[in-house]
């Protein structure tokens, strides 16, 4: 059946530099559906921080948010864990599996080196609840935008990066930041049959088998369907509804 929550951005809690507090959260409605689709009281929720280069500092935050909202956390540290059975072990064993931000390219060529792919697809046809944000959303796609040269050269161009293809579209975290984002996505799905999936942060495409619901945790937040047809560009909003309507049809380029 499968189950993901793609979420186009937001904080959780995280310290602002030099010691000036911390950003507000801003995620929680949004979180709360993973708790939901768990179907659990008190699920497991395991952290990927791959994208970030596992860092422990992420995980002290992801664990700070997650605990409130109802969770026992763990983490799984991709970069020193190369045994197998251990990674696989952890990821089936859990309720839901949460995805950090950071560099999605190096990510998705660390899964690929370690075989998580694979178990992620174990995971998502066992109806563990995949979900993340900015890299953590994009993963899910067949492809998506991402600012992964950022992280390796300092560069503001952005990238194509191929995800695990759970849902098969395009897809572009952040909408509505970064202005660059929208000439971009606008640019790679002239190069795709595929329609894509844009999100804002602080939004979410939530996904349970053949259907899907948009949920949002700020007022503003907005979700969009991209594609190309007949040579014009379009970009549709993709409004907020409380029952669940057909993914496949969302998908299609009419």
């Amino acid at each position: 059946m499968g189950k993901i929550v793609a979420i186009g951005g937001g904080e959780i809690g995280r310290p602002k530099e030099e010691g000036r507090g911390h950003y507000p959260v801003e995620t929680t409605p949004i979180d709360k559906e993973i708790l939901r689709l768990t179907g659990k009281d008190k699920p497991s929720l395991l952290f990927l921080p791959t994208a970030s280069g596992d860092s422990k500092g992420y995980y002290e935050v992801v664990k700070k948010h997650f605990t409130k909202i109802g969770f026992e956390t763990s983490v799984l540290y991709l970069f020193k864990e190369k045994n197998y059975d251990f990674i696989r072990k952890k990821i089936l064993e859990s309720d839901a599996v949460y995805v950090g931000g950071g560099n999605t390219l190096r990510m998705m060529k660390l899964w690929r080196r370690r075989g998580v792919d694979k178990i992620l697809k174990e995971a998502y046809d066992k109806n563990i609840v995949l979900s993340g944000l900015s890299a953590g959303s994009i993963c899910w796609f067949k492809y998506g935008n991402s600012d992964s040269r950022k992280f390796s050269s300092n560069s503001t161009e952005l990238i194509k990066v191929k995800g695990l293809g759970f849902i098969n579209a395009f897809h572009c975290p952040h909408y509505n930041l970064q202005g660059i984002r929208r000439n971009s996505v606008k640019k790679m799905m002239s190069e795709t049959t595929l329609a894509g999936i844009t999100l804002d942060n602080c939004i979410a495409l939530v996904v349970e088998g053949d259907e899907y619901r948009i949920v949002k945790s700020k007022k503003d937040a907005k979700a969009y369907k991209v594609y190309w047809k007949s040579g014009e560009y379009y970009e549709e909003e993709i409004k907020p509804k409380k029952e669940y309507e057909n993914l496949k049809s969302l998908l299609k380029i009419k």
